[in-house]
């Protein structure tokens, strides 16, 4: 699981919240940087974000791969303090095995979306800075794509850490 640690530069670090600072006032979660947001940012910054969506993305990939492969529980064991004081280890594997053999094996999986998210303090999630990585997935049993959804959380020693699986 400590492939799925991903350390992020101080320069990656400041694009970043550059573009959740122009993408929303500060009282809301922000949100995919729109074309506004990404023409504040320099080329140098867009690149920098386009390097990390790609990061992400293969991270996401990499967990799903593990969820695939009947390894949930070491997903949970490399996962961020914030999701495992949410979910306990049982759980979060009792219910992906409960989703999973209801949809069977993944059959395609489409290009993922990369969103990001900053909560405050106080909010319905666990304060910090959030990247969504959601893949249009086919499973077996189900003929109509389901959205799989991997999130990280940029943890306070600056690490991305997988924060929630699931799938809709």
């Amino acid at each position: 699981m400590n492939t799925l640690r991903l350390s992020l530069s101080a320069a990656l670090l400041m694009a970043i919240a550059t573009a959740a600072n122009a993408q929303q006032p500060a009282a809301q979660p922000a949100a995919q940087p729109g074309a506004a947001a990404q023409q504040q940012l320099t080329p140098e910054q867009q690149a920098q974000v386009a390097r990390q969506d790609a990061e992400m993305g293969a991270a996401a990939l990499q967990v799903m791969q593990m969820i695939d492969g009947n390894r949930a529980g070491e997903v949970w064991d490399g996962a961020s303090a914030t999701m495992k004081g949410a979910v306990t280890r049982d759980e979060f594997v009792r219910q992906i095995n409960i989703d999973r053999n209801r949809l069977g094996a993944p059959t395609k999986r489409d290009q993922p979306v990369v969103s990001r998210s900053q909560f405050r303090a106080g909010e319905a999630v666990p304060e910090g800075i959030y990247i969504n990585v959601a893949s249009p997935t086919t499973f077996a049993s189900q003929p109509q794509a389901v959205r799989e959804l991997v999130s990280f959380r940029l943890d306070e020693d600056r690490t991305w850490r997988v924060s929630g699986y699931s799938l809709r």
